[in-house]
């Protein structure tokens, strides 16, 4: 191995590693849950996240997810009680 193959794979070796530092960075500010603020009124039929003990996610009567505030949702969990 030469020294200019060796350099040209360290660069796109450390490009990688900035890019996905920097998409994670970039994916955590665009789909963090918006704060909830005291003036806000809460939403009627659906509980509050950040309030009270944290439960599992599970599938309502209307096949909709309940207690998940992220988009992508986890496979097979149970139904609501």
């Amino acid at each position: 191995m030469r020294l200019s193959n060796l350099a040209k794979g360290s660069s796109v070796f450390l490009g990688v590693i900035v890019a996905g530092f920097l998409s994670t960075a970039y994916v955590d500010q665009r789909f963090v849950a918006p704060a909830k603020t005291a003036s806000a009124p809460a939403p009627t039929g659906t509980p509050d996240p950040t309030i009270g003990p944290a439960s599992s996610a599970c599938v309502g009567e209307d096949g909709s997810w309940k207690n998940w505030p992220w988009p992508n949702v986890p496979a097979l969990s149970p139904k609501c009680r």
